[in-house]
């Protein structure tokens, strides 16, 4: 075991990817939970899912399998087509956070608003659940500007696979995680 590693054999950083993956899934176990107890005290603003959840559904789908891709390829050292895969999966993130600024101008367009006089909890919920994914994606995000840089320095390759393999972790997290929103909202609205 070298000094990088924590006296369990874990890497700190994976160590920390994965502090951070459980308490994401924490906040968003509370902010579910929430919801239901809240939907059940009443008053609550039934409405149509805006269509375009379902295609951020699909973008994201499509950015964790460019992102596994990318895994796949920096396993055979194949860096030109890393950096390929890694930029169509930050542009994937984009368009999905695109497609999320989307979803709630169409919210609005229904008159489902986030606080304030005009609002119910059920909207909030959604901008809330929504707006706090969207921000993880932008993590997300940066950490694949890291990947990038790093592809670039030919740092990312069979025998330096740490920071691709985080990176892959926390895209599919975060694919999983929207997936379970979406369903949830689905299911629950």
């Amino acid at each position: 075991m070298n000094n990088k590693q924590v006296a369990l054999g874990v890497h700190p950083l994976r160590f920390l990817l994965w502090l951070m993956i459980i308490s994401i899934t924490m906040m968003f176990a509370a902010f579910t939970s929430a919801y239901i107890v809240r939907r059940g005290e009443g008053n609550w603003l039934e409405f149509d899912m805006p269509t375009g959840m379902f295609i951020n559904s699909v973008v994201i789908l499509a950015s964790s399998a460019t992102m596994q891709w990318a895994w796949f390829s920096a396993k055979k050292d194949e860096v030109n087509r890393v950096k390929t895969l890694v930029i169509i999966t930050f542009v994937l993130g984009i368009v999905f956070l695109f497609g999320q600024y989307q979803v709630w101008g169409e919210l609005v367009q229904n008159k489902i608003f986030f606080g304030g006089a005009d609002s119910n909890p059920a909207g909030s919920f959604v901008y809330v659940l929504t707006g706090v994914h969207g921000f993880h994606l932008v993590t997300g995000l940066i950490f694949l500007t890291i990947l990038l840089l790093k592809a670039f320095r030919y740092k990312i390759h069979s025998r330096q696979m740490m920071a691709i393999t985080n990176g892959t972790i926390y895209w599919h997290f975060l694919g999983g995680l929207w997936l379970y929103l979406y369903l949830f909202l689905l299911l629950n609205h």
